[in-house]
């Protein structure tokens, strides 16, 4: 009896360890934001990121040991101070960009999973999934099945497909990466103080908002649809290109002189517009450059179409500072940029950061 005891012991001993490591190896399924079933690892540590609000979002959920490879555009998405949150960026890998991968370079990498943007190329997608590399693809919108792939798509309420989608792309990324606590805080934080942003501002009639431009380089702005519309919106502005443009496209100097602008915001991955604004004759009887109103942007405002945590949070508090100081004379933004910085990106921010 001892002795068929010892191998009843042994033999169970030996199928919880054989589960032990099953387990810890297990694979597991997410959603992506194209709808699709991801099948991943149980813990993924080696990422590659080729789409850049992605790559933000990891860098504030503290995952950026993980990242192994980013997006060759990166300094362009993102901005070359980018590296001060992240600096090991500057020496990483590059295999691909928001719509091509190569496939060796990628394979080089031995990544668990590719991140991408939803309006990847499909063939992109399956290349990079016939190496035998996951792939999931992040929108930060909640759209409808025949949209969730475009990259200006037909929302029936765009607030509402922001507003949720970017909480869906956070939990998303969290849960890939196993950081679903820090998904939460960032969430939580994010919307809290967006809150307390837009409340000065919320009773500000239609007929007497600021009417607003975003400049882009070679006249491209953000009509309808995207989400620096909301961002204007919430800021107490109208964006004067709404009612005529859909998504991001560009526009005429013709277009733009007859919308007339009281104020032309530009973002600070573009500083050159400024500059290229000021001097040029062209744009010399507009009403924002007449009266000195053309604003370079912050770069935690992310003026993107789609939306961030520290544009929603920080981004649409200094828009409506700079349009309406009065109902803001009690708001350090700077203040709030600090803590934000130090909470998810771990650096002190400060305003001469460029």
């Amino acid at each position: 009896m001892p002795t068929l005891h010892r191998i009843f012991f042994s033999t169970a001993f030996a199928c919880g360890a054989l589960l032990s490591v099953s387990a810890a190896h297990a694979d597991r399924t997410v959603t992506d934001q194209l709808g699709r079933q991801v099948t991943l690892p149980d813990h993924v540590s080696r990422v590659v990121v080729l789409q850049h609000q992605t790559l933000n979002l990891l860098v504030q959920l503290n995952a950026q040991d993980d990242i192994v490879g980013v997006l060759s555009s990166w300094k362009k998405q993102l901005g070359p101070q980018f590296a001060r949150f992240m600096p090991k960026i500057t020496t990483l890998p590059m295999p691909g960009d928001l719509t091509q991968a190569n496939i060796e370079s990628l394979l080089a990498l031995h990544p668990q999973v590719v991140f991408v943007a939803n309006y990847a190329p499909e063939q992109m997608i399956q290349q990079i999934q016939n190496a035998g590399i996951p792939v999931v693809a992040v929108s930060l919108r909640d759209d409808a099945a025949s949209e969730k792939n475009k990259m200006n798509p037909t929302m029936a309420n765009e607030e509402q497909a922001y507003d949720n989608g970017l909480k869906q792309g956070i939990r998303l990324i969290g849960e890939v990466v196993d950081r679903k606590t820090e998904a939460e805080t960032l969430i939580r934080y994010t919307f809290s103080a967006r809150e307390k942003a837009n409340a000065p501002v919320a009773d500000i009639a239609q007929a007497k908002k600021v009417r607003v431009y975003m400049a882009n380089p070679d006249l491209n702005t953000y009509g309808s649809g995207k989400y620096t519309g909301l961002m204007m919106e919430h800021a107490g502005a109208l964006n004067v290109a709404a009612a005529t443009v859909k998504g991001a496209r560009q526009v005429s100097l013709e277009q733009v002189l007859q919308w007339n602008p009281d104020v032309i915001f530009v973002q600070d991955r573009y500083p050159e517009v400024v500059k290229e604004i000021e001097t040029d004759p062209h744009w010399q009887s507009i009403n924002a450059v007449k009266h000195h109103r053309v604003w370079l942007m912050p770069e935690y405002a992310k003026a993107w179409g789609y939306p961030m945590p520290e544009a929603l949070a920080l981004g649409e508090l200094w828009m409506a500072k700079k349009l309406y100081p009065d109902r803001y004379d009690n708001v350090d933004v700077d203040a709030q940029a600090q803590d934000f910085y130090q909470r998810f990106y771990r650096v002190n921010w400060t305003s001469d950061a460029r």
